[in-house]
C-alpha cells in the first residue's frame, strides 16, 4: 500500500507542544504526528504503536523535570498507605 502524505497547520500552542515533544523524544515531528494517529484514529485496523524504547540517559533527564515529593509528603504518603492497609480486611482463602 502506498503511503499517504499529508501537510498539516496548527495553532501556534499545538506546533509549539509538537515540537516539545519530538525534541523530549528526540524524533521527528512527523513520528509523534504518526504515533498520535495511531493511538487516536485507528488502533483495530492499524494495530498500536510499538513502544519507543526509551534509553538510561533519557530516562534519566526525564527524571529530573518530574515533580517529586518533599520528605515530609512521602512521609504522610507513607502513613496513608500503612492506616489504609491496616484498615482493610483480609481475603478469604479460596481453599477454605
Amino acid at each position: 500500500m502506498k503511503d499517504s502524505h499529508l501537510t498539516l497547520r496548527l495553532p501556534g500552542a499545538l506546533g509549539d507542544a509538537l515540537e516539545a515533544r519530538a525534541a523530549e523524544d528526540r524524533v521527528p515531528k512527523s513520528q509523534v504526528v504518526r504515533e498520535a494517529v495511531v493511538r487516536y484514529l485507528a488502533p483495530e485496523r492499524v494495530g498500536r504503536a510499538e513502544p519507543r524504547q526509551v534509553t538510561a540517559r533519557e530516562l534519566a533527564a526525564r527524571w529530573q523535570t518530574l515533580p517529586h515529593l518533599t520528605p515530609e509528603d512521602a512521609a504522610a504518603f507513607a502513613d496513608d498507605i500503612a492506616r489504609t492497609g491496616d484498615a482493610m480486611p483480609l481475603p478469604e482463602s479460596p481453599w477454605a
